[in-house]
């Protein structure tokens, strides 16, 4: 066993939570003005061999852990069609199948699908539509009645969904009109996503961390007014909270070994840790990947991630640099590869960025400070 192979049973686990599956790159009929997919326009399907490829291993590993997930997702999983779609998950057993949608193109036949195949479903929207301006159709028209339309087809065939918003300006005086929108949606569950500068959206953010903890602060007194749905980033604070003052394992990115994450892109080939990189090259790094299932299984690629993932040795040093000067490390974990490559100008070492800064720091010191103003 070699010395780096040692190095990465301590930072890499050697078998995933779950995996993400592009089952195709379209992202028809919206082209949302902050999207990172360098092929949105374009419709490239994953094969069935592909899928294949990744259920003979992924079955093994769904047989020790029952709540092993697939998600469907990189692209608009329902632009691939439901045949296709339906022929992409027949070789996996004992996985839980999710997808992430943009709901357009949701119709009672889609809902029939879901239900069949018992196919969890998380929902991209923005919230109103005074917030939801960023994401259009192709023609440029706005697209919230189209996705409202989707959403309401779920809810009248009694599908349960998650909800994923982008927040491109995070504004404390919106955050109560934002969670009573999602409370009044019929959601089970929020995630808040602040707008990256990552892949296709090369666009540089110049957000106010200030302003952005402020956000966060009243987002949580939205959802103590009223908690009717879980708020993803409250409940990770929450929990981070718990197990300091409990003397417990902290969960979250900063605890080793790191989940792998594999992101399967549509030809086969493997992105470790932040899908985002998917579909990008590098004169550095070449496309990312750690090689394709269509040539080495995927439980190989993974035990010999070291010596194929060139760009991991540079990302480990910029994570042990966030560790050893940053006060939020034990929450953040050292931040995603993609916001380092794609903020720092090709570099995995870098260390603070705007990302974390918003949406790990700023989160931090909101909830806490709300929780502190709030003690009874």
């Amino acid at each position: 066993m070699t010395t780096t192979y040692i190095q990465l049973a301590t930072r890499l686990a050697a078998v995933p939570r779950a995996v993400i599956v592009q089952p195709t790159t379209l992202c028809q009929p919206l082209d949302c003005t902050y999207c990172y997919l360098p092929f949105r326009r374009q419709q490239h399907l994953m094969t069935q061999a592909v899928a294949q490829a990744v259920a003979s291993t992924v079955n093994g590993w769904a047989v020790r852990d029952p709540l092993f997930e697939v998600v469907w997702h990189g692209g608009e999983p329902l632009s691939a069609g439901r045949d296709h779609l339906g022929k992409l998950m027949a070789p996996f057993a004992g996985v839980k199948h999710t997808l992430q949608t943009n709901a357009a193109l949701l119709d009672d036949a889609w809902c029939e699908f879901l239900l069949e195949h018992d196919v969890g479903v998380g929902v991209s929207i923005d919230g109103p539509v005074d917030m939801n301006s960023h994401r259009v159709t192709r023609a440029g028209h706005p697209a919230h009645r189209v996705i409202m339309r989707g959403i309401q087809r779920l809810c009248s065939h009694g599908i349960p969904f998650s909800a994923i918003a982008v927040v491109a300006e995070p504004d404390p005086a919106r955050a109560f009109a934002l969670y009573d929108f999602f409370a009044d949606l019929g959601c089970h569950s929020l995630g808040v996503n602040v707008e990256e500068q990552e892949g296709a959206n090369t666009a540089e953010k110049t957000l106010d961390s200030v302003r952005a903890a402020e956000f966060w602060a009243a987002l949580t007194a939205a959802w103590e007014a009223n908690p009717v749905i879980q708020l993803r980033e409250v409940s990770r604070v929450l929990d981070f909270a718990s197990a300091v003052l409990g003397g417990e394992p902290v969960p979250g990115p900063a605890a080793e070994p790191w989940d792998p994450l594999p992101t399967i892109a549509y030809d086969g080939g493997v992105v470790l840790l932040s899908p985002e990189l998917a579909g990008f090259t590098d004169d550095r790094f070449g496309d990312f990947t750690t090689g394709n299932v269509l040539h080495h299984e995927l439980d190989q690629l993974l035990a010999e991630a070291t010596d194929r993932t060139p760009w991991l040795a540079e990302f480990w040093r910029g994570v042990d640099t966030c560790r050893a000067t940053c006060p939020a490390f034990a929450f953040c974990g050292g931040g995603h590869p993609a916001n380092r490559y794609f903020e720092h100008h090709g570099r995995f070492d870098g260390t603070r960025t705007a990302y974390c800064t918003t949406a790990k720091i700023a989160l931090l010191e909101g909830v806490t400070r709300h929780v502190r103003n709030h003690r009874d």
